[in-house]
C-alpha cells in the first residue's frame, strides 16, 4: 500500500477522468459498492486464487478465548472481508437492486480493491480497478461493446495500437476433451497451459507428464498429453494481422464447434464496425486461459506493443449472478489495469487548464492576495499562493514538477500581474 504524492495523485485523477469520460460516452452508468462484503460471499468458490489473498475482518465482540477456540475456522473468526475485485460485489449489487435496473444494465465501477499480495513492481496490496460490465445480454454485442469502449479509452490516453487477445472457455474445454483429458483433470491442465508463453511447448509437455506421474494417472492421460504435444508442435503460420473464421479454425483442431466459432466471428465483425476499421484489433489465442474460475465463455486480454504484459482483461461469467439471485443472468465484464496504464501514460494526457503560482512578499495584504487569486480562478485557472523564498529557483522548479505552468510576482498595491511561463 502506498502514499500518493500530489503530482502523482493529479496524474492518476487525469487518467481516471479520461477513462470515466469515454465509458460514460459509450452509455455506461457509474455505480458504487461498499469496500466490504460478507465473508461467505467472498469465499464462495467463485474468486479463484484471489479468495486466498482476501483481507478478512475479525468478528466484533470476540474475546481471547473465543478467538483461540475458532482458530481453525476462518468463517467463525470473520463475518466480513475487504473486496479483492469488483466483480463479486457487482454480482451482489445486481441481485440486490435488479428491480430498479434496466433489463440490460451497463455499469462502470472504479475503486480500490485489496489483496494480500507479495509486493513487487506493478503489484500492490491496494490498487484501483476500472471495470465496465454488461448484465442481461447473452449476445456477441455485449462483448463487442466492452471492447470498443475500452479500446476507445486506451486511445484517448494516447496509447493507440492496442490489441485484444480473445478466446472462449468453451473452446478450451472442447480442445481438452478432443485430446482425451478427463474432465476432473482439466483445471490442473489449464493451469499448466496458462504458462505456455513463459515455458514454451517443451515446458508445458514436461510439466503435464510430471503432474500425471505424480498423480499416478491412467495411461489414457499419457495419450492425451501426447496428442496435445503433437498439436502444439504442428507446422503453422500464425496470422496476427487478421481475424475471422479462417484464422480461428486454422488455430484449432479440426471440427471446432460451429456455434462458438460463429460467436467469436460475430464479435470481430461488431468490433470492426464499432471502430470504423477493416482491420480488427483482435487476435485469436486458443491457449488464452485467464485464471478466474467464474469465466464461462468468451475471455480476453488487452495488449499493447510497448509492453510485454497485459493492460487489462475480462470475460463472460454467466453463472455468477445466479448464485445470489436464484436465476441465471448473462454477464460479461472488462477490467482495465489502471496502475499499469498510469505508468505508461505520458504527460500529454495532462490537463490543458492554466495553473499559476502567485509569489508574494510578506507585506502584501491578505485581502489583495485573495482578490488576485479569485480573479484568476474566475478565468478557469488553477492558482496557488506561495511566499517568496531566498531560493526562488527551487520554488519554481517544485511548482513546475507539480503541474503549474506559469507564475507571477505580487507586490503590495499592484493592479496588474505579469504572468511568465514556467520552463
Amino acid at each position: 500500500m502506498r502514499d500518493i504524492l500530489p503530482a502523482d495523485k493529479a496524474r492518476r485523477e487525469r487518467v481516471l477522468s479520461v477513462i470515466r469520460d469515454r465509458y460514460l460516452a459509450h452509455g455506461f452508468d457509474e455505480i458504487e459498492t461498499p469496500v466490504v462484503e460478507d465473508y461467505a460471499r467472498l469465499h464462495s468458490g467463485i474468486g479463484g486464487d484471489n479468495e486466498k489473498l482476501a483481507y478478512n475482518v475479525l468478528r466484533r465482540g470476540l474475546d481471547a478465548d473465543a478467538i483461540r477456540a475458532a482458530a481453525d475456522d476462518p468463517a467463525a473468526l470473520s463475518d466480513l472481508g475487504l473486496r479483492y475485485d469488483l466483480t463479486v460485489p457487482l454480482a451482489r449489487f445486481y441481485a440486490s437492486n435488479r428491480g430498479q435496473l434496466p433489463g440490460v444494465f451497463r455499469s462502470i465501477q472504479i475503486g480500490p480493491v485489496w489483496r494480500a499480495e507479495r509486493p513487487q513492481k506493478g503489484r500492490y496490496r491496494q490498487f484501483v480497478q476500472c471495470d465496465i460490465d454488461i448484465m442481461g445480454d447473452d449476445s456477441s454485442r455485449a462483448e463487442a461493446e466492452l471492447m470498443v469502449a475500452s479500446l476507445d479509452a486506451v486511445d484517448a490516453l494516447g496509447l493507440e495500437g492496442a490489441t485484444i487477445r480473445i478466446n472462449d472457455r468453451r473452446v478450451l474445454d472442447w480442445m481438452l476433451d478432443s485430446f482425451g483429458f478427463a474432465e476432473e483433470e482439466r483445471p490442473g491442465v489449464l493451469i499448466t497451459i496458462d504458462k505456455l508463453d513463459k515455458i514454451g511447448p517443451d515446458g508445458v509437455a514436461a510439466e503435464l507428464r510430471d503432474r500425471a506421474l505424480r498423480q499416478a494417472q491412467e495411461p489414457s492421460e499419457s495419450g492425451a498429453i501426447d496428442a496435445f504435444e503433437e498439436f502444439l508442435r504442428r507446422p503453422q503460420t500464425l496470422e496476427y494481422n487478421a481475424f475471422g473464421e479462417r484464422q480461428i479454425r486454422k488455430a484449432l483442431p479440426e471440427n471446432a464447434p460451429d456455434e462458438i466459432v460463429e460467436h467469436l466471428v460475430a464479435i470481430g465483425d461488431a468490433v470492426a464496425a464499432g471502430r470504423g476499421q477493416t482491420d480488427v484489433p483482435l487476435v485469436f489465442d486458443p491457449f488464452l486461459v485467464r485464471g478466474m474460475g467464474y469465466y464461462t465463455g468468451t475471455i480476453f486480454e488487452l495488449a499493447h506493443p510497448s509492453v510485454d504484459y497485459s493492460l487489462g482483461g475480462g470475460g463472460r461469467y454467466d453463472g455468477m449472478i445466479g448464485r445470489f439471485l436464484g436465476q441465471q443472468v448473462p454477464a460479461v465484464g472488462f477490467s482495465l489495469g489502471f496502475e499499469r496504464l498510469v505508468d505508461l501514460v505520458t504527460a500529454g494526457a495532462d490537463s490543458e487548464a492554466e495553473a499559476i503560482v502567485l509569489i508574494h512578499d510578506t507585506d502584501v495584504p491578505v485581502a489583495e492576495l485573495l482578490a488576485h487569486k479569485t480573479a484568476l480562478i474566475a478565468t478557469g485557472a488553477r492558482v496557488r499562493l506561495e511566499r517568496r523564498t531566498k531560493n526562488l529557483k527551487a520554488l519554481l522548479e517544485r511548482a513546475s514538477a507539480e503541474g503549474f505552468t506559469a507564475f507571477a510576482t505580487v507586490s503590495s498595491g499592484a493592479t496588474e500581474l505579469e504572468r511568465k511561463p514556467l520552463a
